[in-house]
């Protein structure tokens, strides 16, 4: 089969591999009809995650048909259409037995794309597939389907649900990027009073306007305004830069939250001489994509207009390029890149 390998930093390339095999009982195979590209994955090639080894197939996200399961597979069978998650669940550690997948202490967790060969190629191995895939009905867009992966979960479960936003709520969204717009998107599903996003690239702000946002502003007119209130009820660091942290912890007012979803490669400040009489919520986290089956029924029902997040589409064999346009997203306006077995 063909599959992007990353070869080392900055070195990738679309290459003949053999096809994946069941290595373990609970293993299943699928043949990949879309996958995309994350920000972990840009972190990957820049070598920021020297656990990942040369010769390593990248990517976590996809969606695909069920070609061939392990004998302790229960719930799939060939032809079962399935999304398949961003974190692998064994299903029986302490750690999946209260939901958090991310932390699977069994051998799950972020593994595909990272420990073992992962979606970006025409076929990967799913570990513990009951527990990380979820049956995909055929009347949802592919395009969506594979945003139920890893982008709308972390949306909702890391920036969203452990945020706390509730009806009347000031939420401000420091970045733009996908995860951030994303978070724009979950949001509205709770009534909040006003969304405020924040970015430095000006057709980012136009998008988070057009998919719900109140505003989008520059980081000093956000000051400015929060200024004369008493600030963000809900803070938001979806850049995973360190003074978008600095600037959430800014924004917040008394007695509000800071959740973090960015994932930081360079430490960042927390400024305690500030804030400790503050009475702030700081929380941070690894997706699990335990919402993913609640996430997918309000994308059928349409109460989550996702499909704006999607802005370029490539076949398999164009990955390569792919990667380009996402890696410069600020001019290309590359949010969600999506890829297509054709």
């Amino acid at each position: 089969m063909r599959a992007l390998v990353y070869h080392g930093p900055e070195q990738i390339s679309w290459d003949m591999v053999p096809d994946p095999v069941i290595e373990e009982v609970t293993d299943a195979i699928v043949r990949v009809d879309t996958t995309t590209i994350c920000g972990s994955d840009l972190h990957i090639v820049r070598g920021c995650l020297p656990e990942v080894k040369p010769g390593t197939v990248l990517g976590h996200e996809a969606v695909g048909e069920v070609v061939e399961v392990g004998p302790e597979v229960n719930h799939l069978r060939p032809g079962d259409q399935v999304i398949v998650s961003s974190v692998s669940a064994c299903g029986r550690c302490w750690a999946c037995r209260d939901a958090m997948y991310g932390q699977c202490g069994g051998g799950g967790g972020w593994v595909l794309g990272s420990l073992i060969n992962g979606t970006q190629a025409e076929l990967v191995r799913v570990p513990f597939a009951d527990g990380s895939t979820t049956r995909c009905p055929s009347d949802v867009p592919l395009d969506d389907a594979v945003l139920l992966a890893e982008l709308l979960p972390t949306a909702y479960e890391v920036g969203v649900r452990n945020g706390q936003v509730g009806p009347g709520d000031i939420v401000v969204v420091v970045g733009a990027g996908p995860v951030g717009l994303a978070t724009v998107v979950v949001a509205r599903l709770y009534s909040p009073s006003r969304i405020i996003v924040v970015d430095m690239a000006p057709a980012r702000l136009e998008t988070a306007v057009r998919l719900g946002a109140d505003a989008a502003e520059s980081p000093g007119s956000l000051l400015a305004d929060l200024a004369e209130g008493p600030g963000a009820d809900v803070a938001i660091e979806a850049s995973g830069d360190a003074d978008g942290f600095v600037l959430c912890t800014r924004a917040v007012r008394a007695g509000g939250r800071i959740a973090n979803i960015g994932a930081h490669g360079k430490p960042a400040t927390l400024h305690l001489e500030s804030l400790w009489r503050k009475n702030v919520t700081i929380s941070t986290g690894q997706v699990d994509t335990s919402s993913t089956p609640r996430l997918l029924e309000l994308l059928r029902c349409g109460r989550l207009p996702a499909s704006g997040l999607v802005t370029h589409t490539f076949g398999l064999d164009r990955m390569e390029d792919a990667y380009e346009v996402f890696a410069d997203g600020t001019r290309t306006g590359a949010l969600k890149v999506v890829l297509h077995h054709e």
